[in-house]
């Protein structure tokens, strides 16, 4: 009897933890399931143009504590891929090399961009799961992500170390972390950190607002503040036209007419958001206190995964494994009260996982004399 062969590969951004998850179900799906693996390189790249290689034993030793991925990684989409300046519907394709290489199912590793790729193979009738990373921890229905702790932890130090050179200078620092829609990471380093202040896209803000916080901060005797943003925090203003950007989508009743609704929305939110350069400048000028910007970028999902991702994507991956041999398909493998649970595609694909106002991290922060902006 032939050995099943399944195809595996990483989506999206590079996060710490995907090799984790790559040796999790590598290992478990060849030592305890019997199955071969073979490796898709540059995500859907690799997919599309059928660019693999082969995955054992000797190929996972020793990838546990890498940081990146061993197989690349790419943000292509499966139904819009560029070919000769155009975007093409690759499903068919991806099919046909699928069964030219007797590959039965499917791993995809990514967030919430690679849910939606896979959930649309699946929707083709192609065998899939998806094994939820991402720094932002965004990906619905998983209480974490892998990729998440390493990146919180990274900020977090970064924040510890900007504390002394703005109490140092009686200085405003603005540290800009990532988070486009959720601002998971921005509010966990930023309490375990000690901000000061800190900026989410949940929680609209107002300059005002935030330069009263700092002036009384100074009026106390303190006269330095470590402002904590994320990248897609947005004042009142442009909150609310970004609100009216969504409900215009919502309403589009044509391709032609969503499309134009989400490209005025990218507008909006790429043209008009406070950069933490205008707010730093901002609150300068509100203030008297010179204000520093640093933004961490990519150093905050680079480097060596911590433990917890370590664990996380060992425990999910080789649960992928154990759902395949099971034969089951079309679903996200996510971690919920410390347990790998299968969740149907259809309930993550599309999904946002936000920070609800009322969140137990939004009262500690509250609690401990943080400013939110509001």
């Amino acid at each position: 009897m032939s050995k099943r062969r399944i195809g595996i590969l990483t989506a999206g951004g590079d996060s710490p933890g995907l090799n984790a998850a790559i040796r999790g179900f590598g290992k478990t799906a060849i030592n305890m399931h019997g199955m071969e693996l073979v490796g898709f390189l540059h995500g859907i790249t690799g997919l599309v143009n059928n660019n693999t290689v082969d995955l054992t034993n000797d190929t996972l030793a020793g990838i546990l504590t890498q940081g990146g991925t061993i197989l690349g990684t790419s943000r292509d989409k499966v139904h819009k891929f560029p070919v000769d300046g155009k975007l093409v519907d690759m499903r068919e394709q991806i099919a046909k090399n699928l069964e030219k290489d007797k590959i039965e199912a499917l791993v995809m590793i990514g967030g919430g961009g690679t849910a939606k790729n896979a959930k649309r193979l699946a929707d083709a009738g192609i065998p899939v799961i998806h094994l939820p990373k991402t720094i932002d921890n965004d990906v619905a229905q998983t209480d974490t992500s892998f990729g998440f702790s390493t990146a919180m932890g990274i900020a977090t130090e970064a924040i510890d170390r900007l504390h002394s050179t703005a109490h140092s200078h009686h200085r405003i620092i603005v540290v800009e972390l990532m988070g486009h829609r959720a601002g998971w990471l921005t509010l966990g380093a930023g309490i375990a950190g000690g901000a000061d202040i800190i900026l989410i896209p949940e929680i609209p803000y107002s300059i005002d607002s935030v330069a009263a916080s700092i002036r009384r901060r100074a009026a106390s005797g303190r006269p330095f503040s470590v402002v904590a943003i994320a990248e897609g925090a947005h004042d009142v203003a442009v909150a609310k036209r970004l609100r009216n950007a969504d409900e215009l989508i919502k309403l589009a009743n044509s391709p032609d007419s969503k499309a134009a609704a989400k490209e005025n929305r990218r507008r909006i939110e790429t043209n008009e958001r406070d950069s933490s350069f205008r707010v730093a400048d901002a609150l300068e000028a509100a203030t008297g206190l010179e204000a520093r910007v640093t933004v961490l970028g990519y150093v905050q999902r680079g480097g060596i995964p911590d433990a917890g991702d370590r664990l996380l994507g060992t425990l999910l991956g080789g649960a992928g494994a154990d759902l395949l041999a099971e034969k089951k398909y079309g679903i996200t493998v996510a971690s919920q009260n410390g347990h790998a649970v299968p969740v149907p595609l259809a309930k993550v694909a599309g999904y946002d996982k936000l920070v609800p106002l009322n969140h137990p991290w939004v009262k500690a922060a509250r609690n401990v004399g943080t400013g939110l902006g509001d």
